[in-house]
Parts: structure tokens; sequence; C-alpha cells
């Protein structure tokens, strides 16, 4: 039975979500649905663990938030502690809650989460796969770590859009699953694609994004089309993602979240270079 299928207890909580009722305590299958998530293709800790220059995850700061990520003229975000301490981070809020900030960028007192947060892509993630996230979270040991507000010289929407009812699961099949994997899941598209006028510009998906500021300085995510990978083996392509080396060796840099990637299953890792080799492409 394959990871996107939860049950009937996936199911269930996922409804209790949507609906913000008091949620049952979660099966352990579905808290280790949502380690997997978590602490692999979804990388969280790559933006809510603070890091050092080299990249690597600072000791004792796992999910405490405190990263700094900038883009001058735009914004100055400071990434939020997730663990349950109950006074820094998230430790009081509700799975509802949780769930509500995760999807739809909505925070208990009702503002609105900023960028990088990719909201966007998160939007689609499945009822089932949401409920596993919130229910590893709840695991996390609390952090006493309160960290600054982020700010925004950008105006941010009202929304990202009206409430979410429902999202179901991807199609079963191998470019659908990694499809998802490198959009609402991994959220690979949206650093690996340009920047147009008005955001990202998904007629060019997968040809590079611009810039991404961080204590490691200034990373460019390349072009990752068949365009750019026509000369890769598969096993190069996930070698890159797992391990951060390059087809011809070079070492690869952050943010790429190579040590979450790692973590992914073969079936995961073989989805997505399917996908990837889908994509139109683009130079």
């Amino acid at each position: 039975m394959r990871w996107d299928r939860t049950g009937l207890l996936g199911a269930a909580l996922a409804l209790l979500l949507t609906h913000g009722a008091v949620a049952q305590p979660a099966s352990p299958a579905l808290v280790t649905r949502g380690a997997a998530l978590v602490n692999g293709i979804a990388g969280c800790g790559n933006c809510h663990t603070e890091k050092g220059p080299t990249g690597a995850d600072l000791p004792g700061r796992t999910l405490a938030g405190g990263q700094v990520m900038e883009e001058p003229g735009l914004f100055r975000a400071v990434a939020t502690n997730i663990t349950q301490d109950r006074e820094t981070g998230i430790g009081r809020w509700t799975d509802a809650q949780i769930g509500r900030a995760i999807r739809e960028g909505r925070r208990p007192d009702g503002t609105l989460v900023g960028p990088p947060m990719p909201i966007e892509q998160y939007r689609q993630v499945s009822d089932a796969d949401l409920a596993a996230m919130v229910a590893y979270l709840r695991t996390v040991p609390p952090v006493r770590n309160q960290v600054a507000r982020s700010s925004y010289s950008m105006p941010l929407p009202p929304a990202y859009g009206p409430p979410i009812t429902s999202v179901a699961a991807p199609a079963d099949n191998p470019v659908a699953r990694g499809a998802y994997l490198a959009g609402p899941l991994g959220h690979c598209i949206e650093c690996h694609t340009p920047m147009g006028p008005r955001g990202r510009d998904w007629s060019r998906t997968g040809a590079g994004g611009p810039p991404i500021n961080g204590p490691w300085g200034t990373a460019v995510p390349r072009n990752i089309t068949p365009a750019a990978l026509a000369g890769w083996t598969d096993a190069q392509v996930t070698r890159a993602m797992t391990q951060g080396l390059s087809a011809d060796g070079r070492r690869l840099g952050p943010p790429m979240g190579f040590a979450y990637y790692a973590r992914m299953s073969q079936g995961e890792l073989r989805d997505l270079v399917a996908y990837l080799r889908s994509l139109p492409a683009r130079d």
C-alpha cells in the first residue's frame, strides 16, 4: 500500500483538520508518514532550522526557527519556531490551526504568512498528507526560541485564495506522483522557475530560478528541465538531489536540501526523476 493512501484514520484526521474539530491522538503510522514528509521531500528544516555558514544545522535548533532569508527591496523573512514550545512555538495551536497555516498561510491570529513560505504550492497538499505532517509536528520536542518578526516591503495579498475544503491524493502514475513531490510537497519548482512581472513564470517551469540569499551567500537555482539534464543519467540526477554532486562531480551548494532528499524512498526518487524528464525543455 502506498503512503499516499494513509487509510481511514488519515482521512478521518484530515476531516477533523478541515472542520476545526479536536483531533484524537494520531496513529504511529500517521506520525511515521508525517516524519517522512517533514524530514524528507518537504525539507521543513531547510528553512525552519537555523544554519551555519556551511549550511549545516545548528545543534539544538531543530525546527526552532531563526533562519533569516532576505530579498533586498522585498522582504526580510525570519523562519518561525514550529516546535511544540507553548510560548515561542506552535504548542498552543490546534491541529486545525497548524493545518491552516501550512496550506492556507493563515495564522491563528488571522495574519498572513509571507514569502518565502510556498503557500501557492502547499495549497495543493493532500488532506491525508497534511494530516500526517500535523501529526508529526505534534511530536517535535519544544525548543524555547523567540525569533524576530519578518518584515515586508512588498504588499502581501489579503489571502492566497478561498478556504480549502479538500484536496485528493495525486493520480497513481509516476509522472503525477513526481509532479506532486516536486510541487506541493517539495516545492522544487518554486525555486527552479524564473520570476515574471506578476510572479512565477509557469510557462517556463523548471528553467532556473532567481538568486537566493542566505548564510551560504547567493545561490542561483539551475535549469532542471530536459534541456539541461539531457546528458545526465537518472542515477546522476538522483545523486545530485541526494548527495549534492553534479554529473561532472562538482559539489553543489545550499540551500538545496540534499540531506532531506537523501531520506526519500527509492520509489519517490524514481517518480521525481520521471516528472523532471516530462517537463518541456527550456533553455
